[in-house]
């Protein structure tokens, strides 16, 4: 049992659900389905023996931080329904379902209803998604949502590599502290662990790459396991510092173990500590010190990972846990140090000298798989965010050229057929080709949350959203601390045009980083769709990201008929981004009803190989150009 008061928790969010008696059969899977959710659910069938039944209702009703209203063909003509309703309505606490279809009545028609007649009792079904969605949208703090703290909060700093790939991407189900909204995760399983950042003891601090990546390493062999449920790192690495003890990082992460240790490198010698501990118990099942030579240091990851998943009662194999790695120390050494500075979001210089790093390894190891892979994301990066116009062409088929290289190398490699993925769709707008190996990707990776979230936002983007709501799903059983998760699940259902289900999910990404990019512009984008342009202006100001920023107020200016607010906030566009924001500004012209201006500069973006293209079949924004024969075309792959 966790103790709330010492690990920042609040009480879980109280829902009341109102219903006609007659309905009680399918109301109790959707009772269940929120209690497994992490909610503390009310309904009459919970009336104690005794207890004053009015009394017992009007008490929970009053203390509901939500109460869903289940209308139906017998609800509506219930007066108790009525009531409840009426109640929650007024204190602006109403969440209204629909178990067959039935429309709610006068007085109730002016609130979203969510549709469950074909809901068949799925905790993790979109429909609710959706009902959780409403219940956030209510107000997170209102629902006792959890506040991150100084020692546990996720680092502010966010990676570029998803906003280029998956301009902003997904959800999660913590802020620091345990459930705070979590459309698809699941719970704690026997075969769950996290493996933390493995304490650096050398005396020189910069090693911290060498920890970090043999960390990395040791988790990417259990994750290649389908019987084990890995944790990924992004949120492991919230706990770097291990201020909570086993028993909260296991509750936080979700898993039933921990994997922690330290490394001392000096000299061409390097021992390894590891420690595997109970989450429940807190107590340790397993210890262990390796001494080898640095040369052996690929046999000890194997081992420590293979003693690990023994502990679990399941195997990993060894062979498995060397595709497209390295024996050669400097090639690993420089892949560690050039993973590191790619992750750093250091700038152009940090990316250039990544670049560098993996091009030595490639030098020491020709035939390092791995190396090629992020060689490959590397370029692409690059291409996307600081070259010429004249230097695309050159990068992006060079990178497209190191793709193909790692898959033939190790066609098993997750991150080999992801960066081919990536490669295809970035630097040649061709989804079909992309499709193949990021399908491959998403098979090899499953137990990857990074590449399940690329894989979750390509699959939106070509318009295939069960595939992308089921990788979003995964992503975020691994991922429980990541904003980068919450705000790519809301651009999953913003392209799968679910506007109310994106927008808590984007704040509740904002809750763990409030500096975090696009995700305003995505709350922004999903208001204007909803015509409720103040406050869609209101969040594109909001927005630090430039290229979702100024299109979102030229859009909102025009609907808010400020015609020179409108044109001045084009001109800054063209002005601080140029051609590269041509995309955004066929966006704009869609919107202000220049379907002729659009689809010109359409055809201009296409021609430079404007990544944006890649959405534009499922873009919203788009949507004035839908029926037009000239889009069609130029979408036509």
């Amino acid at each position: 049992m966790i103790d709330e008061a010492d690990t920042g928790l609040t009480a879980h969010p109280m829902i009341f659900i109102s219903y006609a008696r007659a309905d009680r059969p399918r109301v109790k899977p959707l009772a269940d389905a929120l209690s497994a959710q992490g909610y503390d659910v009310w309904w009459d069938a919970l009336i104690e023996g005794g207890s004053g039944f009015a009394e017992m209702i009007e008490a929970k009703l009053a203390a509901a931080d939500a109460v869903i209203v289940v209308w139906s063909a017998a609800s509506v003509g219930s007066d108790w329904v009525r009531d409840e309703a009426a109640h929650a309505r007024d204190r602006k606490r109403i969440v209204p379902v629909s178990l067959d279809g039935t429309e709610a009545p006068l007085g109730f028609r002016q609130y979203h209803i969510i549709d469950l007649s074909k809901w068949r009792g799925r905790a993790d079904a979109p429909e609710i998604v959706k009902v959780i969605a409403g219940i956030s949208s209510l107000g997170a703090s209102s629902l006792g949502a959890v506040k991150p703290n100084a020692s546990n909060a996720a680092p502010t700093g966010f990676s570029r590599r998803s906003v280029l790939i998956a301009s902003g991407g997904t959800v999660a189900i913590v802020a620091g502290g345990l459930v705070a909204i979590n459309p698809f995760g699941g719970g704690r399983s026997a075969n769950s662990i996290a493996v933390l950042p493995f304490a650096n003891m050398s005396a020189e601090k910069e090693q911290v790459y060498f920890s970090d990546g043999l960390s990395e390493e040791i988790r990417s062999a259990l994750s290649r396991n389908p019987a084990l449920k890995v944790a990924a790192p992004t949120s492991a690495n919230t706990f770097r510092d291990r201020v909570a003890d086993a028993k909260v990082i296991g509750a936080k992460l979700g898993v039933a173990y921990l994997l922690e240790g330290s490394v001392r490198r000096a000299g061409e010698v390097v021992r390894i500590a590891a420690q595997l501990s109970d989450t429940k118990s807190g107590f340790s099942k397993w210890s262990q010190s390796f001494d080898r030579q640095l040369t052996d240091v690929f046999a000890v990851q194997s081992e420590i990972a293979a003693i690990v998943a023994e502990a679990l009662a399941v195997r990993v194999s060894n062979s498995a846990a060397a595709v497209g790695g390295t024996t050669n120390v400097p090639a690993y050494d420089s892949f560690l140090r050039g993973r590191a500075l790619f992750n750093s979001d250091g700038g152009e210089d940090a990316d250039r000298a990544a670049l560098a790093q993996f091009e030595a390894a490639i030098a020491a190891d020709p035939k390092y798989a791995a190396a090629h892979a992020a060689r490959s994301r590397s370029i692409l990066a690059i291409a996307n965010q600081y070259a010429q116009a004249s230097d695309l062409r050159r990068l992006y088929d060079d990178g497209l050229d190191n793709a193909k290289r790692a898959v033939a190398l190790a066609p098993d490699l997750a991150a080999a057929q992801l960066a081919l993925g990536q490669a295809y769709s970035s630097a040649k707008l061709d989804v079909k080709s992309a499709s193949v190996p990021f399908e491959r990707a998403a098979t090899l990776g499953k137990g990857d949350a990074d590449i399940q979230i690329l894989y979750a936002v390509f699959s939106a983007r070509a318009g295939r959203r069960q595939q992308a709501i089921d990788a979003a799903a995964r992503a975020m059983d691994l991922d429980r601390l990541n904003p980068l998760t919450f705000r790519a699940a809301g651009l999953v259902q913003y392209f799968a045009r679910d506007f109310e289900a994106a927008i808590p999910l984007s704040r509740q990404a904002l809750t763990l980083n409030p500096k975090l990019r696009n995700a305003n512009g995505n709350i922004g984008n999903c208001k204007l769709m909803l015509g409720r342009f103040v406050e869609a202006q209101e969040a594109f100001r909001a927005e630090p990201a430039a290229l979702l920023r100024l299109p979102g107020l030229a859009i909102t200016a025009r609907k808010l008929n400020d015609s020179a607010a409108a044109s001045a906030a084009m001109a800054q566009l063209k002005a601080e981004l140029g051609d590269s924001a041509l995309y955004q500004q066929a966006q704009i012209l869609a919107q202000w009803g220049n379907a002729d201006g659009a689809i010109e500069t359409l055809r201009k973006a296409k021609v430079i190989g404007d990544s944006g293209l890649l959405q534009a079949a499922v873009d919203p924004l788009l949507t004035p150009l839908k029926s037009d024969v000239r889009f069609k075309a130029l979408i036509a792959v």
